[in-house]
């Protein structure tokens, strides 16, 4: 009888914006899978405490400082994980950041446009670039992810340069589904609804959105990045092979109620 599918041994797996939240999810499900993982943050105390967490499961893994907004960062970031692992088999451009001021769309100072643009558009291609580059010259295949937003898909008022930056992520990346599918590397997007992360723990402490929103979950609980060490081990698996082009939605049934 053959291993599991779901079986990582001898995988790596590179997550950026990995020492918490979501991203942290995902690795800590990969490393207890058998993947040697590679986790990327800004916040070098986080990503100390994030290796630490992970080096419980015996596997491999790198914690590196990168700013995903920076082209030359990510290309350093992602030559130093070779390094130090030798390969990447599966990458999640995970890291991210939110719509700080919410103005209206009319008054949004451009800054602020390009502030998140720079992070969550230009750092997803940055990263997935360097991936892409890495597994079309190593061959073999491999997997690309890209979290998205339930804002991709929903209005997202106030907060329309978020909005914007989810919806190209996810335009990407069924474009790159196409156009890497003859090197065998496949490309999917997560779409997450409310979870608790650092990026929300400001709108899910206040009683009035709570109020308002938790009633509209089916699920009755805001989303935790445990929740995303499934997929992340399924995309990352030989499970998915024959996976490719889609959008994971993940919001404990938030868009259908």
């Amino acid at each position: 009888m053959g291993g599991s599918p779901f079986d990582l041994s001898g995988k790596v797996a590179l997550v950026t914006g990995g020492n918490g939240g979501i991203g942290l999810g995902m690795a800590r499900a990969l490393a207890e899978a058998g993947a040697d993982v590679a986790i990327w943050g800004t916040n070098a105390a986080k990503n100390a405490a994030a290796r630490a967490d992970l080096a419980r499961t015996g596997r491999r893994v790198v914690a590196l400082e990168c700013d995903v907004g920076e082209e030359a960062a990510v290309e350093a970031a992602f030559a130093e994980t070779l390094r130090a692992l030798g390969r990447v088999d599966a990458c999640f451009a995970n890291a991210g950041t939110y719509g700080g001021r919410r103005t209206s769309f009319a008054e949004m100072p451009a800054a602020e446009w390009r502030r998140v643009m720079r992070v969550n558009l230009d750092g997803a291609f940055f990263t997935l670039r360097a991936a892409a580059r890495h597994m079309v010259a190593r061959g073999g295949g491999g997997s690309l992810v890209a979290t998205a937003s339930l804002a991709a898909i929903e209005g997202a008022p106030r907060n329309e340069h978020y909005a914007a930056t989810k919806g190209g992520v996810i335009a990407m990346i069924r474009g790159l589904a196409v156009e890497l599918a003859r090197h065998g590397i496949r490309a999917n997007a997560l779409l997450p609804g409310w979870i608790e992360t650092e990026m929300t723990a400001g709108a899910i402490a206040d009683p009035r959105f709570a109020a308002a929103v938790l009633p509209r979950i089916p699920m009755r609980r805001w989303g935790t990045g445990a929740d995303f060490g499934g997929i992340a081990v399924y995309l990352a698996s030989d499970a998915s092979a024959y996976h490719t082009g889609d959008s994971f939605v993940i919001d404990g049934g938030y868009s259908l109620f």
